[in-house]
């Protein structure tokens, strides 16, 4: 098969028409709103849920974001999860270790041991590991909890088109 035969019946126009960005945008209500139809299956009220969203997505750590909230840094760190965010206390090899003990392949102590965290840190970890995000809540906060991005670096280095 040539070229010709694949480009055959492909037409060039001289002008597009532009048919805009198609976009739902449902963050003018406020947050707390948003969370209400998942507040059930939250650790805490959707208004406390919205509270400890913003702290968190100003920079506060976990735990300072649950105590502006007015809630336990564990029941933070839960709703964080559920609404999508990455906060377990252990790494790969302590996800590992949870879902041996999850799995009755060792003793609680054992895991414990392995995973190199405290009771508390093993439990958030095991929720985190037996819980699902919730995928309406992750919409509802979406916006949010991400930031900007920024390469600190960035302006001192040379784009592609410089080194032409």
């Amino acid at each position: 098969m040539a070229l010709s035969d694949i480009a055959a019946g492909v037409e060039v126009t001289t002008r597009q028409r532009d048919r805009g960005v198609a976009a739902v945008d449902e963050t003018d209500a406020p947050l707390s709103e948003r969370l209400v139809p998942v507040a059930d299956d939250l650790p805490c009220s959707a208004a406390t849920a919205a509270t400890l969203v913003e702290a968190y997505a100003a920079g506060r750590s976990v735990g300072d974001a649950g105590r502006a909230a007015g809630v336990a840094p564990v029941t933070a760190a839960k709703t964080l999860h559920l609404l999508g965010e990455q906060v377990t206390p252990v790494g790969p090899t302590g996800r590992e270790v949870v879902a041996d003990w999850l799995a009755g392949d060792l003793s609680r102590s054992d895991a414990i041991a392995l995973a190199g965290v405290s009771e508390r840190e093993f439990a958030l970890a095991v929720y985190v590991q037996t819980h699902e995000p919730l995928p309406a809540a992750r919409d509802a906060v979406e916006g949010a909890l991400t930031t900007e991005e920024r390469d600190p670096l960035g302006e001192t280095m040379s784009d592609v088109g410089e080194l032409l």
